[in-house]
């Protein structure tokens, strides 16, 4: 299983950018998968997932402001992030989770793409 990540940049305060994940060597139809991010000293935290079904789940932090979805035919995750602020700078993961279902935890997840980069900032 390989995942590309990308859409990463510059963005300010309250605007918008669009992360896009494509995977390889696993349908979605058969997996759940998540972004997770991680900022400077800080631990990797989950932020949104998408179940095998199409089940969406949010972090509380991003909840109402990001959107998770997929492209079955594309075989493809994306993130669309709205209102950012300061505190989303991270850098961003894509990653495949062990099983169908749906999971916040890190370790549940065996297959990572490379981190895209997203800088809030005026």
């Amino acid at each position: 299983v390989q995942l590309q990540a990308s859409g990463g940049g510059l963005v300010q305060p309250g605007g918008s950018l669009r992360l896009s994940c494509a995977a390889s060597g696993r349908s979605l139809s058969t997996t759940n998968m998540g972004w997770f991010r991680q900022a400077p000293g800080k631990d990797c935290e989950f932020v949104a997932g998408i179940d095998w079904s199409g089940g969406r789940y949010y972090a509380d932090s991003v909840k109402g402001r990001f959107t998770i979805s997929r492209d079955m035919a594309k075989n493809t995750v994306d993130l669309q992030m709205n209102s950012l602020k300061p505190d989303d700078m991270a850098v961003y993961y894509c990653a495949v989770g062990r099983s169908r279902f749906s999971s916040r935890m890190s370790s549940e997840y065996d297959y990572w793409g490379q981190g895209t980069l997203v800088t809030v900032s005026s």
